[in-house]
């Protein structure tokens, strides 16, 4: 009979997304999108040991928290129960290397999510259905389940329902993370008042001649009209709405791309960035353009799905 496993060590792995439609608010409040997700392989590291005691977080990174509030808990929580074992998770301490920049769009948290399900899964020898496991994930967060996935993937309700995509082709990327996050919180309430704000822009053309109305548009209003019609170009709905709160965004963007990023654009809610670029070459030069005083830059590949499977699977040690 194999030894039980002691400890087991898993990589949690960012993602991008590609391109980012909101669709408008659901019944249940949440946001209907439509968003092609992209791993890279930017990871954290997490090691789970035996450890008698209470179950506990700890991180090299302080800004991370390492109580209920961290999706690693809560996720651990629901594979104890899964487990049929009693009371709180015991006798366990996760231990999480973080590289993946919090607050940034590029689903650290939500990763190192799925990282645990499927490490305690083995540590614990639970067995689930696949469904199963995808349905825990989709109640820890909306972009958990694309962790069991990986690659390049179609992301549709609240982005839990992920249909894999041919993988898109192999990219350096150039991520630029500027001193400040965004919370997904914010981000979508920015764009529902700029959305509103737009509707009433409408509403009051239909009560004249469209000619005559945009003459009584301040021409600050016309801009911001412009803009929001243009981030369908810019390949996420949330783009301009964060940029208007953080002109840094569009800025960093606009650099990528005359740096001459493939596509550029916010990562999810941001606050990343991030520029495709076809060498290694092209991508570094950029780098080293982008990185300032009030932003950092970081430099790795995507990752297609075979090679995210491989190098995403739990390990002893």
């Amino acid at each position: 009979m194999p030894a039980r496993r002691r400890n087991v060590r898993v990589r949690a792995f960012a993602k991008i997304n590609l391109t980012l439609r909101v669709l408008g608010v659901r019944a249940d409040g949440y946001h209907e999108v439509r968003t092609t997700f992209q791993s890279i392989a930017l990871h954290d590291t997490l090691t789970f040991a035996a450890a008698p005691g209470a179950f506990r977080i700890e991180c090299d990174d302080p800004a991370c928290p390492t109580d209920p509030t961290n999706l690693v808990w809560q996720a651990a929580e629901r594979m104890w129960r899964a487990a049929r074992r009693r009371g709180a998770p015991r006798d366990l301490v996760v231990r999480i290397e973080k590289r993946i920049p919090m607050q940034a769009g590029l689903g650290g948290g939500s990763s190192d999510a799925a990282a645990t399900l499927r490490a305690l899964a083995a540590l614990w020898s639970v067995r689930m259905s696949r469904d199963r496991m995808r349905s825990i994930a989709s109640e820890l967060g909306a972009d958990v389940p694309f962790f069991f996935e990986g690659g390049t993937a179609l992301g549709l309700e609240r982005g839990n329902l992920v249909v894999p995509l041919p993988d898109a082709s192999a990219s350096w990327v150039v991520l630029v993370i500027p001193g400040f996050g965004v919370s997904t919180r914010e981000a979508y309430g920015w764009f529902d008042r700029d959305r509103r704000a737009e509707e009433r822009v409408k509403t009051s053309l239909t009560a004249e001649t469209a000619e005559t109305a945009e003459k009584k548009i301040p021409s600050r209003a016309r801009a911001e009209r412009e803009a929001i019609s243009g981030a369908a170009s810019a390949g996420n709905d949330l783009q301009v709405s964060v940029s208007r709160r953080h002109p840094d965004i569009a800025r960093l963007v606009g650099a990528l791309g005359r740096q001459g990023a493939s596509h550029a654009a916010l990562s999810g809610s941001g606050s990343a960035v991030f520029g495709l670029f076809g060498s290694r070459r092209a991508a570094a030069a950029a780098a080293r353009a982008a990185t300032g005083r009030t932003c950092r830059t970081l430099l790795t590949r995507t990752l297609d799905r075979v090679r995210y499977a491989r190098l995403a699977r739990p390990r002893s040690g």
